[in-house]
């Protein structure tokens, strides 16, 4: 019979090890509708290998979600998508994906739990999508900003009617992004940043 040695245990990868200099860990969560590109940012922004929890879409999806404008779309995250940036030598920010479709929506609780703010990816193609997801952030009491994924063909607006149609307040940031790219998504990850430390900061005087 043969036994595996315990000295043949897989470990993790060195490229997945927590850098030695990190001494602070937050946690943020992205969101947003079906079919915005949550996956997508979480693994091109991550320095480790992202986990994704994709799924081939079935029939049974049929007529429960709304895939109205992705019809294209194949995969769907049924659980959470995971990654790790390092924004500075001390700061790392563990990054969690939830699903878009609204069944899936009860996960949510478990993925926020500890999570200090919230990216919410819209796709300005569907506004609509982001309506309820902006909803619940906002019912759950955690910060967030809006980051507009520019897909080829998405339609830009002028920030302030962006602003109105979301119905969001003046202090909550709006940005562009290309999830696509690791350096747009970083960007996002220090727009939010930056919100939560003014969020924090005491007031002037």
């Amino acid at each position: 019979m043969d036994f595996r040695s315990s000295d043949t245990v897989v470990g993790p990868r060195s490229a997945d090890l927590l850098p030695a200099s990190a001494t602070t860990a937050v946690k943020v969560v992205i969101v947003g509708g079906f079919g915005v590109g949550k996956t997508t940012l979480v693994g091109s922004v991550s320095e480790i290998r992202p986990l994704t929890t994709e799924e081939t879409m079935t029939q049974a999806g049929a007529g429960v979600d709304d895939t109205a404008g992705v019809e294209r779309k194949t995969s769907t995250t049924v659980a959470m998508d995971f990654g790790r940036i390092s924004i500075s030598d001390e700061l790392v920010l563990y990054v969690f994906g939830t699903p878009g479709q609204e069944r899936f929506w009860f996960l949510w609780n478990g993925l926020f739990e500890g999570a200090l703010g919230a990216v919410v990816l819209v796709d300005t193609r569907r506004l609509e999508v982001s309506f309820d997801v902006i909803g619940r952030l906002e019912d759950r009491g955690v910060p967030f900003v809006v980051a507009l994924n520019t897909f080829p063909e998405s339609p830009t607006y002028p920030t302030e009617e962006l602003r109105t149609a979301l119905d969001l307040p003046p202090e909550v940031p709006i940005v562009a992004c290309d999830a696509r790219t690791r350096e747009s998504g970083r960007d996002v990850l220090m727009t939010l940043m930056r919100y939560l430390y003014r969020l924090s900061a005491p007031p002037a005087g």
